[in-house]
């Protein structure tokens, strides 16, 4: 299957993203761009975004990243940066800045951002199996 096709199939088949509203900006071999609107139900007892909504969007965009060099990939390692609060309404984008593979080892770097603004910096680790993506 070709890498670019991967995160498509990937987000057919993820009933979370799906609820959470995800969509895909943009695909590349190593580079996803997935964007999403903060909804109501998706609010802290602040009337802030919960903290695993950003980080669920940064963590479907390390996924979907990494799949696209064609082998199935699982996550070892991640961790999350929050830098701004976000509000019911705000549109949030997350974007792979950095995919690099080592060996079967592959680091990714995630910038999650309301508009130009840098909200949250998301840092993710896979392993890459043996196992290829079949459409």
């Amino acid at each position: 299957m070709e890498g670019t096709q991967i995160p498509y199939k990937m987000l057919s088949q993820d009933a979370y993203s799906t609820w959470l509203g995800i969509e895909i900006l943009a695909c590349e071999i190593g580079r996803v761009k997935v964007g999403m609107t903060i909804r109501k139900e998706m609010l802290n007892s602040m009337d802030k975004a919960h903290g695993g909504i950003s980080y669920s969007l940064a963590d479907t965009a390390f996924g979907f990243t990494a799949n696209t060099h064609g082998k199935y990939a699982v996550s070892i390692e991640t961790s999350i940066n929050h830098i701004e609060a976000l509000n019911q309404g705000d549109y949030i984008t997350a974007e792979a800045t950095l995919d690099a593979q080592r060996t079967k080892v592959g680091f990714t770097i995630v910038e999650v951002k309301r508009g130009d603004d840098l909200v949250a910096l998301f840092k993710g680790v896979v392993y890459r199996t043996n196992k290829n993506w079949e459409a």
